[in-house]
Formats: structure tokens, C-alpha cells, sequence
């Protein structure tokens, strides 16, 4: 995993813990609170919503606890292309060089197709 990916999935995870959970949980409570939760909106949105929560949490956890930090500048054979480099491709058709354009290798977890900074 690269560090950036880490640095995300443990920001996620914090948020999840420290903001979001407690918050939901507080609204679950006031919901529970108001009688009848079987025709409760809010009761039964939130506890679904706690379910979605939680089953992240433990993913995100999981993630994190085998999770390997590949850092390219501690590579030793640069020739090769591994997990985590910053590949630079140039387009060679019809003879001419064309526009160069810079791509990092990463896990699924971050597979959008931006460019490389």
C-alpha cells in the first residue's frame, strides 16, 4: 500500500470512530427514545446505518493491521516496475514522439484513473 492510501484509510477510520458512530449513536438513541421503533424512521435508518458503519470499521481495521507501506524511494532495482512506482509512458505511434504522461501503481482500494501528480 502506498503511504498516501495508509494516510487515507486511517483518516476514514478516525472519522468513522471519532465523528460519525458517536453522532449516529446519539441519533439512534433520541429515535429509541420516542416510543414505537417499528414505524420509527429515524430508529430504524440509523441502526442500518450503525450495521454500515461498523462492517467498515472492521474492514478499515483489518486493512490496516496487514497493510505493508511501500515507499518507491527505498526500491532497489528501479528498472522494474512495482507496486506503489510512478511509471512515465510516451506514445511512439506513427514514428513521432508524442505527449508523455505519468501513472502511479496502486491497490485497488485507490484504482481511479487520475494521472500522477
Amino acid at each position: 500500500m502506498t503511504a498516501r492510501g495508509f494516510g487515507l484509510l486511517q483518516s476514514e477510520l478516525k472519522h468513522l470512530v471519532e465523528r460519525e458512530r458517536p453522532d449516529l449513536v446519539q441519533t439512534v438513541a433520541w429515535a429509541a427514545s420516542n416510543g414505537d421503533r417499528s414505524e420509527n424512521g429515524d430508529y430504524i435508518y440509523g441502526k442500518k446505518r450503525l450495521r454500515e458503519i461498523d462492517r467498515r470499521i472492521r474492514f478499515l481495521i483489518k486493512r490496516l493491521e496487514s497493510a505493508v507501506v511501500v515507499r518507491p524511494e527505498e526500491q532497489e532495482n528501479v528498472g522494474q516496475v512495482f507496486f506503489g512506482a510512478t511509471v512515465t509512458v510516451c506514445d511512439v505511434s506513427g514514428g513521432a514522439i508524442g505527449a508523455e504522461q505519468s501513472y502511479q501503481i496502486v491497490g485497488w482500494t485507490r484504482r481511479t484513473r487520475a494521472r500522477a501528480g
